[in-house]
Protein backbone atom coordinates (compact mmCIF):
# COMPACT_ATOMS: atom_id res chain seq x y z
CA UNK A 1 0.00 0.00 0.00
CA UNK A 2 1.22 3.64 -0.93
CA UNK A 3 2.22 5.45 2.49
CA UNK A 4 -0.91 7.25 4.04
CA UNK A 5 -0.44 10.84 5.86
CA UNK A 6 -3.01 9.09 8.46
CA UNK A 7 -4.35 11.46 11.63
CA UNK A 8 -6.18 9.41 14.54
CA UNK A 9 -8.73 11.34 15.98
CA UNK A 10 -10.60 10.10 19.56
CA UNK A 11 -13.98 10.57 20.09
CA UNK A 12 -15.02 9.99 23.21
CA UNK A 13 -18.79 9.54 22.83
CA UNK A 14 -21.06 7.56 24.82
CA UNK A 15 -24.52 9.23 24.36
CA UNK A 16 -25.76 6.82 21.60
CA UNK A 17 -26.88 4.44 23.65
CA UNK A 18 -27.53 4.30 27.65
CA UNK A 19 -25.19 1.54 28.27
CA UNK A 20 -21.72 3.81 29.44
CA UNK A 21 -18.26 2.86 28.78
CA UNK A 22 -17.37 3.13 24.80
CA UNK A 23 -16.18 6.68 26.03
CA UNK A 24 -12.50 5.15 26.95
CA UNK A 25 -12.36 3.64 23.75
CA UNK A 26 -9.90 6.45 21.85
CA UNK A 27 -7.44 5.47 24.92
CA UNK A 28 -7.63 1.83 24.70
CA UNK A 29 -6.64 1.94 20.89
CA UNK A 30 -4.03 4.50 21.75
CA UNK A 31 -2.82 1.82 24.19
CA UNK A 32 -3.09 -1.39 22.32
CA UNK A 33 -0.43 0.51 20.24
CA UNK A 34 -2.42 1.78 17.25
CA UNK A 35 -0.14 4.17 15.74
CA UNK A 36 3.01 2.18 16.25
CA UNK A 37 1.23 -0.42 14.28
CA UNK A 38 0.78 1.96 11.14
CA UNK A 39 4.02 3.20 11.15
CA UNK A 40 5.50 0.21 11.29
CA UNK A 41 4.18 -0.32 7.89
CA UNK A 42 5.76 3.16 6.76
CA UNK A 43 2.91 5.78 6.95
CA UNK A 44 3.32 8.73 8.46
CA UNK A 45 0.61 8.95 11.89
CA UNK A 46 -0.50 12.23 14.02
CA UNK A 47 -2.74 11.39 16.70
CA UNK A 48 -4.76 14.68 16.83
CA UNK A 49 -6.15 14.04 20.07
CA UNK A 50 -9.80 14.13 20.81
CA UNK A 51 -13.15 15.48 19.50
CA UNK A 52 -15.36 17.28 22.14
CA UNK A 53 -19.20 18.60 21.72
CA UNK A 54 -19.84 21.98 21.79
CA UNK A 55 -22.71 23.66 24.05
CA UNK A 56 -26.07 21.48 24.35
CA UNK A 57 -29.30 21.40 25.79
CA UNK A 58 -29.08 18.44 28.51
CA UNK A 59 -33.07 18.72 28.74
CA UNK A 60 -34.23 14.85 28.75
CA UNK A 61 -36.59 13.96 25.74
CA UNK A 62 -39.37 11.60 26.65
CA UNK A 63 -38.15 8.68 24.13
CA UNK A 64 -34.57 9.16 22.59
CA UNK A 65 -31.67 9.12 24.78
CA UNK A 66 -29.46 12.04 24.69
CA UNK A 67 -30.67 13.71 22.03
CA UNK A 68 -29.13 17.26 22.65
CA UNK A 69 -25.48 15.18 23.37
CA UNK A 70 -25.67 13.55 20.44
CA UNK A 71 -26.71 16.27 18.00
CA UNK A 72 -23.95 18.83 19.48
CA UNK A 73 -21.25 15.43 18.84
CA UNK A 74 -22.90 14.87 15.14
CA UNK A 75 -22.18 19.07 14.76
CA UNK A 76 -18.54 18.95 15.81
CA UNK A 77 -17.30 15.09 14.26
CA UNK A 78 -19.04 16.97 10.69
CA UNK A 79 -16.87 19.95 11.12
CA UNK A 80 -13.89 17.35 11.72
CA UNK A 81 -14.33 14.94 9.72
CA UNK A 82 -15.00 17.07 6.80
CA UNK A 83 -11.07 18.81 7.85
CA UNK A 84 -9.57 15.62 8.17
CA UNK A 85 -10.33 14.27 4.68
CA UNK A 86 -9.22 17.32 2.95
CA UNK A 87 -5.49 16.91 4.74
CA UNK A 88 -5.05 12.98 5.38
CA UNK A 89 -7.28 9.79 5.69
CA UNK A 90 -9.01 9.95 9.13
CA UNK A 91 -8.98 7.28 11.99
CA UNK A 92 -12.24 7.96 13.91
CA UNK A 93 -11.04 6.41 17.38
CA UNK A 94 -14.84 5.77 18.76
CA UNK A 95 -16.53 5.54 20.93
CA UNK A 96 -20.09 4.54 20.12
CA UNK A 97 -21.51 3.82 16.69
CA UNK A 98 -23.80 7.07 16.85
CA UNK A 99 -20.51 9.13 15.93
CA UNK A 100 -20.62 7.68 12.19
CA UNK A 101 -23.60 10.50 12.34
CA UNK A 102 -21.24 13.32 12.14
CA UNK A 103 -18.04 11.13 10.14
CA UNK A 104 -19.81 10.42 7.88
CA UNK A 105 -21.86 13.43 7.04
CA UNK A 106 -18.31 15.33 7.05
CA UNK A 107 -17.11 13.03 4.85
CA UNK A 108 -20.03 13.39 2.22
CA UNK A 109 -19.47 17.37 2.09
CA UNK A 110 -15.60 16.40 1.60
CA UNK A 111 -16.44 14.35 -1.50
CA UNK A 112 -18.99 16.40 -2.99
CA UNK A 113 -16.51 19.23 -2.78
CA UNK A 114 -13.52 16.96 -4.86
CA UNK A 115 -16.53 15.92 -7.49
CA UNK A 116 -16.77 12.68 -6.17
CA UNK A 117 -19.11 9.96 -5.13
CA UNK A 118 -18.77 8.77 -1.23
CA UNK A 119 -19.55 4.67 -1.08
CA UNK A 120 -19.81 3.33 2.52
CA UNK A 121 -18.94 0.23 3.67
CA UNK A 122 -21.06 -0.67 6.96
CA UNK A 123 -19.09 -3.60 8.69
CA UNK A 124 -22.23 -4.43 11.63
CA UNK A 125 -24.29 -6.94 13.17
CA UNK A 126 -26.94 -4.20 12.73
CA UNK A 127 -28.33 -1.98 9.65
CA UNK A 128 -28.27 0.96 11.95
CA UNK A 129 -31.49 2.57 9.57
CA UNK A 130 -33.89 3.44 11.87
CA UNK A 131 -35.20 6.89 12.75
CA UNK A 132 -35.53 8.96 15.73
CA UNK A 133 -38.97 7.90 15.16
CA UNK A 134 -39.40 3.95 14.28
CA UNK A 135 -36.21 3.39 17.27
CA UNK A 136 -37.94 1.43 20.05
CA UNK A 137 -35.15 1.74 22.20
CA UNK A 138 -34.39 5.68 22.05
CA UNK A 139 -30.74 4.90 21.38
CA UNK A 140 -29.26 7.05 18.51
CA UNK A 141 -26.45 4.73 17.45
CA UNK A 142 -29.10 2.33 15.45
CA UNK A 143 -29.95 5.80 13.45
CA UNK A 144 -26.71 7.12 11.53
CA UNK A 145 -27.85 4.95 8.09
CA UNK A 146 -31.55 6.27 8.32
CA UNK A 147 -30.28 9.92 8.91
CA UNK A 148 -27.23 9.65 6.27
CA UNK A 149 -29.58 8.98 3.37
CA UNK A 150 -31.76 11.35 4.35
CA UNK A 151 -35.10 9.52 6.31
CA UNK A 152 -37.18 12.02 7.57
CA UNK A 153 -37.68 12.57 11.28
CA UNK A 154 -34.10 14.07 12.53
CA UNK A 155 -35.65 17.46 13.61
CA UNK A 156 -32.50 19.50 15.01
CA UNK A 157 -29.50 17.40 13.72
CA UNK A 158 -27.54 19.34 10.59
CA UNK A 159 -29.23 19.19 7.60
CA UNK A 160 -27.96 16.53 5.29
CA UNK A 161 -27.19 18.15 1.85
CA UNK A 162 -25.23 15.37 0.36
CA UNK A 163 -27.44 12.17 1.61
CA UNK A 164 -25.70 8.66 0.50
CA UNK A 165 -27.27 7.13 -1.88
CA UNK A 166 -28.80 3.71 -1.24
CA UNK A 167 -26.68 2.16 -3.98
CA UNK A 168 -23.65 3.27 -2.97
CA UNK A 169 -23.64 1.33 0.12
CA UNK A 170 -22.96 -2.40 1.42
CA UNK A 171 -23.84 -4.06 4.62
CA UNK A 172 -21.64 -6.79 5.81
CA UNK A 173 -22.35 -9.15 8.75
CA UNK A 174 -25.89 -8.56 9.63
CA UNK A 175 -27.73 -11.00 11.84
CA UNK A 176 -29.95 -8.45 13.88
CA UNK A 177 -32.51 -6.39 11.98
CA UNK A 178 -35.94 -4.89 13.52
CA UNK A 179 -38.42 -5.82 11.40
CA UNK A 180 -39.18 -1.98 10.23
CA UNK A 181 -35.52 -1.98 9.13
CA UNK A 182 -36.03 -4.86 7.18
CA UNK A 183 -39.19 -3.39 5.55
CA UNK A 184 -37.79 0.08 4.99
CA UNK A 185 -34.23 -1.48 3.10
CA UNK A 186 -36.04 -4.37 1.28
CA UNK A 187 -37.62 -0.91 -0.54
CA UNK A 188 -33.87 0.08 -1.43
CA UNK A 189 -30.99 -1.17 -3.39
CA UNK A 190 -28.57 -0.97 -0.28
CA UNK A 191 -25.94 -4.56 -0.80
CA UNK A 192 -26.88 -5.87 2.51
CA UNK A 193 -25.04 -9.52 3.35
CA UNK A 194 -26.24 -11.24 6.40
CA UNK A 195 -24.53 -13.91 7.94
CA UNK A 196 -25.92 -16.79 6.46
CA UNK A 197 -25.27 -15.35 3.16
CA UNK A 198 -21.70 -15.36 4.56
CA UNK A 199 -21.95 -18.47 5.29
CA UNK A 200 -23.25 -20.12 2.25
CA UNK A 201 -21.13 -17.99 -0.16
CA UNK A 202 -18.53 -16.25 1.30
CA UNK A 203 -17.66 -12.80 2.10
CA UNK A 204 -15.05 -11.97 -0.44
CA UNK A 205 -17.36 -11.92 -3.86
CA UNK A 206 -19.78 -9.45 -2.48
CA UNK A 207 -17.40 -7.01 -0.96
CA UNK A 208 -15.46 -7.81 -4.40
CA UNK A 209 -18.47 -6.60 -6.91
CA UNK A 210 -18.91 -3.62 -4.39
CA UNK A 211 -15.41 -2.40 -4.19
CA UNK A 212 -15.22 -2.75 -7.92
CA UNK A 213 -18.17 -0.65 -8.74
CA UNK A 214 -16.79 1.88 -6.44
CA UNK A 215 -13.44 1.98 -7.96
CA UNK A 216 -15.49 2.52 -11.62
CA UNK A 217 -16.57 5.65 -10.15
CA UNK A 218 -13.62 7.32 -8.92
CA UNK A 219 -15.63 6.70 -5.38
CA UNK A 220 -13.89 7.56 -2.08
CA UNK A 221 -14.52 5.01 0.71
CA UNK A 222 -16.01 5.11 4.17
CA UNK A 223 -15.59 2.26 6.26
CA UNK A 224 -17.77 2.02 9.34
CA UNK A 225 -15.94 -0.80 11.80
CA UNK A 226 -18.43 -1.93 14.42
CA UNK A 227 -16.60 -4.64 17.15
CA UNK A 228 -19.99 -6.17 16.77
CA UNK A 229 -19.27 -7.27 13.65
CA UNK A 230 -17.21 -9.65 14.90
CA UNK A 231 -18.22 -13.03 16.33
CA UNK A 232 -18.31 -12.14 20.25
CA UNK A 233 -16.26 -15.01 21.16
CA UNK A 234 -13.01 -13.36 19.70
CA UNK A 235 -14.22 -9.76 20.18
CA UNK A 236 -16.61 -9.30 23.67
CA UNK A 237 -15.83 -5.94 24.72
CA UNK A 238 -18.93 -4.83 23.16
CA UNK A 239 -22.25 -3.78 24.62
CA UNK A 240 -24.22 -5.43 21.55
CA UNK A 241 -22.94 -8.85 21.39
CA UNK A 242 -24.98 -10.97 18.80
CA UNK A 243 -23.33 -14.45 18.49
CA UNK A 244 -22.71 -15.59 15.29
CA UNK A 245 -20.61 -13.04 13.34
CA UNK A 246 -17.21 -12.62 11.52
CA UNK A 247 -14.26 -14.62 12.32
CA UNK A 248 -11.12 -13.36 12.64
CA UNK A 249 -9.77 -14.92 9.59
CA UNK A 250 -13.26 -13.29 7.87
CA UNK A 251 -12.79 -10.00 9.36
CA UNK A 252 -8.86 -9.82 7.94
CA UNK A 253 -9.82 -10.72 4.91
CA UNK A 254 -12.57 -8.38 4.17
CA UNK A 255 -9.23 -5.13 5.36
CA UNK A 256 -6.94 -6.99 2.81
CA UNK A 257 -9.00 -6.52 0.46
CA UNK A 258 -10.17 -2.94 1.27
CA UNK A 259 -6.20 -2.24 1.44
CA UNK A 260 -6.10 -4.07 -2.31
CA UNK A 261 -8.93 -2.27 -3.71
CA UNK A 262 -6.42 1.63 -2.77
CA UNK A 263 -10.05 3.15 -2.29
CA UNK A 264 -10.08 3.91 1.51
CA UNK A 265 -10.09 7.32 2.43
CA UNK A 266 -11.59 7.68 6.01
CA UNK A 267 -12.47 4.77 8.81
CA UNK A 268 -14.60 4.50 11.94
CA UNK A 269 -13.90 1.86 14.92
CA UNK A 270 -16.53 2.02 17.13
CA UNK A 271 -18.36 0.28 19.95
CA UNK A 272 -15.38 -1.08 21.89
CA UNK A 273 -16.27 -0.67 25.73
CA UNK A 274 -12.84 -1.46 27.74
CA UNK A 275 -15.48 -1.99 30.85
CA UNK A 276 -16.21 -5.38 29.14
CA UNK A 277 -13.10 -6.56 27.80
CA UNK A 278 -10.88 -9.42 28.79
CA UNK A 279 -7.35 -8.10 28.79
CA UNK A 280 -7.58 -6.05 26.03
CA UNK A 281 -8.14 -8.73 23.60
CA UNK A 282 -10.66 -6.59 21.82
CA UNK A 283 -8.54 -3.83 21.63
CA UNK A 284 -5.55 -5.65 20.09
CA UNK A 285 -7.71 -7.44 17.46
CA UNK A 286 -9.32 -4.01 16.13
CA UNK A 287 -5.92 -2.89 16.41
CA UNK A 288 -4.75 -5.52 14.21
CA UNK A 289 -7.52 -5.79 11.58
CA UNK A 290 -7.05 -1.98 11.24
CA UNK A 291 -3.13 -2.77 10.59
CA UNK A 292 -4.76 -5.33 7.68
CA UNK A 293 -6.51 -2.44 5.95
CA UNK A 294 -2.95 -0.24 5.88
CA UNK A 295 -1.13 -2.90 4.35
CA UNK A 296 -0.25 -5.67 7.08
CA UNK A 297 -0.27 -9.38 5.80
CA UNK A 298 -0.45 -12.78 6.98
CA UNK A 299 2.95 -13.31 7.20
CA UNK A 300 3.99 -10.27 8.60
CA UNK A 301 1.63 -10.40 11.80
CA UNK A 302 2.88 -10.41 14.81
CA UNK A 303 1.95 -13.49 17.34
CA UNK A 304 0.20 -12.45 20.41
CA UNK A 305 -0.31 -13.96 23.76
CA UNK A 306 -2.77 -13.26 26.35
CA UNK A 307 -0.92 -14.23 29.60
Amino acid sequence: MTPQNIQLIGVPMDSGKKRRGCLMGPDAYRTAGLADALRSLGHEVADMGNVAPGLFDATPHPHLHALGETIAWTEALSAASTSACADALPIFMGGDHALALGTVHGAAAHAAAQGRPLFVLWLDAHTDYHTPQSTDSGNLHGTPMGYLTGRDGFDGFPAVPHPIPHAQIAMLGLRSVDAQERAALEETDVTYIDMRHIDEHGIAKPLSAFLARAAKENAMLHVSLDVDFLDPSVAPAVGTTVPGGATMREGHLVMEMICDSGLLTSLDLVELNPFLDERGRTAQAMVDLTASAFGRRIFDRPTRAYS
